[in-house]
């Protein structure tokens, strides 16, 4: 048995593992390594793998970095199951058709390669079969498989496979704690070996239930000043809670009666998964029942000329607009237009990679470029860090501790270096199990 790491090790993104047994190879993910910039397309590579001792192929959730190279593995010869949860498989349409579109515009602009086209993505899905939570898969005798919730986004699992007498655990992206929209992170039962993520493993998150009041008291401070709110979001799951969130404060009456745009098309698209998929949801308030995704104020522009006449509008308002590092998508076109006013308000919900403009301007950077052009920074810069959907070091501890035995390895992965080396001197304190930060 062999358990080898082609990505997420050196990196937060580009999830992919294979665990090779006497029955069989089960890869885990297949994502794309995302780059620092829009012209940087880094996972052209071959695969380092056979491809054709493969006997599945199980995905922890849809987000890119997990699922990107899905239909380039079946470009290149893959043709057997690909496992996921129901609404993963819907939100991995959408995020794939959306990549089309990046990829195109890549290649146009800066010459890079495009992987695969639009009718791999179609072919992938043609062999992804869907599997509900606590169903056991067994793609060939002597290897079971089991998805369980992790808590992340909407059909998001973390998977157990159990081959040659050993549990393997691989967590995907483990969510954070108090999400108002999601079941909390199902404890794991029993593991051996578990590969971890560790993407905030050097920090423990502020409350989830403060995030609010923090909203609010940034919304106020911005819109009573005529100005305008940026929220750069991640179109599956942080847009989602954060719909939540305004769509509480506008029925509480405590947010100033101004328009709220949601500007991105797949958002707005991922939006509809969620109402599609709302059995799988799970609501704490008693004031948002029925639809809490959709409430007067808001306005989706689905289409280019929507979202242009955004600009039309003079007055104070909020723009939530893809994408979450604000490396391309239709947040640029609003900094450009907005960031060095000093009336602006920029709140940062989500994880910025190193290199990226959020975290540029996150740095306190005083001008960016965006679109070729140097500009001064003289908005406001907030953050909120109980957004995140990944969980802080203190929750990724507690999953570590099985109900029943101990883990006897833990793999390291989804992380910078830093937040690595602090979560597993941080476990060693608190775990058994050997710590172990793979290359």
């Amino acid at each position: 048995m062999k358990l080898s790491f082609h990505g997420a090790t050196e990196e937060v993104t580009g999830s992919c593992f294979l665990l090779e047994t006497a029955a069989g190879n089960v890869l885990v993910d297949c994502g794309m390594k995302q780059g620092e910039r829009m012209c940087m397309l880094r996972t052209l590579d071959p695969f380092s793998f056979d491809i054709k001792k493969i006997v599945a192929v199980v995905v922890t959730h849809a987000h890119f970095d997990h699922t990107g190279r899905l239909p380039e593995l079946v470009a290149q010869g893959y043709g057997g199951p690909i496992f996921m949860t129901p609404p993963t498989k819907a939100l991995t349409d959408i995020i794939l058709e959306d990549s089309l579109g990046i990829m195109a515009e890549n290649a146009e602009k800066c010459g890079d390669i495009v992987p695969y086209g639009k009718q791999d993505k179609d072919v992938m899905l043609e062999q992804t079969q869907t599997i509900n939570y606590h169903t056991t898969i067994e793609p060939v005798p002597g290897i079971s498989i089991m998805f369980h919730d992790a808590g992340h986004i909407l059909g998001s699992a973390y998977i157990s496979i159990d081959a040659e007498g050993k549990r393997f655990v691989f967590s995907g992206d483990i969510g954070n704690d108090d999400v108002p929209i999601l079941p909390d992170t199902e404890p794991i039962h029993r593991a051996d070996i578990v590969v971890c993520e560790s993407t905030y493993g050097d920090r423990d998150h502020e409350p989830t239930k403060s995030r609010s009041e923090k909203l609010l008291a940034f919304a106020k401070k911005v819109l009573n000043r005529k100005g305008t709110l940026l929220i750069p979001a991640f179109s599956v799951e942080r847009t989602q809670e954060l719909l939540y969130e305004l769509d509480l404060l506008v029925t509480q009456n405590k947010l100033p009666k101004v328009p709220i745009y949601l500007d991105s098309p797949l958002a707005i698209r991922a939006t509809s998964i969620y109402r599609h998929f709302s059995p799988h949801l799970q609501v704490d308030h008693p004031l948002m029942q029925g639809d809490f995704f959709s409430f007067p104020s808001l306005h989706e522009t689905l289409h280019a000329e929507e979202s242009k006449k955004i600009n039309d509008d003079r007055g104070p308002k909020i723009i939530i607009a893809g994408n979450g590092m604000m490396t391309g998508g239709r947040i640029l076109h609003h900094l450009m237009r907005y960031v060095d006013d000093e009336r602006t308000g920029l709140l940062v919900i989500g994880f910025q990679a190193p290199g990226t403009l959020g975290r540029k301007i996150l740095n306190k950077a005083p001008t960016v470029k965006i679109f070729g052009k140097e500009i001064t920074v003289r908005a406001e810069v907030g953050m909120i860090e109980s957004f995140s959907a990944h969980g802080d070091r203190a929750k990724l501890a507690r999953w570590l501790h099985p109900e029943e035995g101990s883990v006897q390895k833990v793999f390291l992965v989804h992380g910078e270096d830093a937040s690595k080396m602090s979560f597993a001197s941080y476990l060693r304190g608190t775990i058994s199990a050997e710590i172990i930060i793979p290359r």
